[in-house]
């Protein structure tokens, strides 16, 4: 499979969407569990309740599509595009959570998509696997 060919980009592309939805999901269905709270020992509520063992679930999927997509692609493609994950949770946030979020917040979320546009009409790895650039 060469750098750019259809089936890495899809590939690649796919893996992307599930690092940012279990990324979104993981920390929503966490900030969900963390806020229903429970009487007595916290900690105690918290490892019992069913949203945080849902958000624990999806961060480590998170964290393991995460590694396998950076094996796959450069880290500059990775980080920018998997930054889109910011935009929806603040989206979940708002809708789901009924949390504020300033301007300001929004126009740094506006940039972040901007960004990811950018990014993501790039090539997805610039090195072939195994090759490194000298400084």
């Amino acid at each position: 499979m060469t750098a750019s060919s259809p089936r890495l980009r899809f590939k690649t592309r796919l893996l992307a969407a599930i690092v940012i939805c279990s990324n979104v999901l993981g920390n929503f269905s966490l900030s969900r569990g963390m806020r229903s709270g429970g009487a007595g020992n916290p900690f105690l509520a918290a490892v019992l309740n069913p949203w945080v063992a849902l958000g624990v679930s999806l961060l480590i999927l998170w964290m393991l599509s995460r590694m396998t997509l950076l094996s796959w692609a450069d880290l500059t493609y990775v980080l920018p595009v998997t930054a889109f994950g910011y935009v929806l949770t603040a989206l979940m946030g708002r809708l789901f959570l009924g949390e504020h979020v300033s301007p300001g917040r929004w126009t740094g979320i506006a940039l972040i998509v901007a960004g990811v546009v950018l990014v993501g009409n790039t090539p997805i790895r610039t090195t072939r696997p195994g090759e490194r650039r000298s400084a």
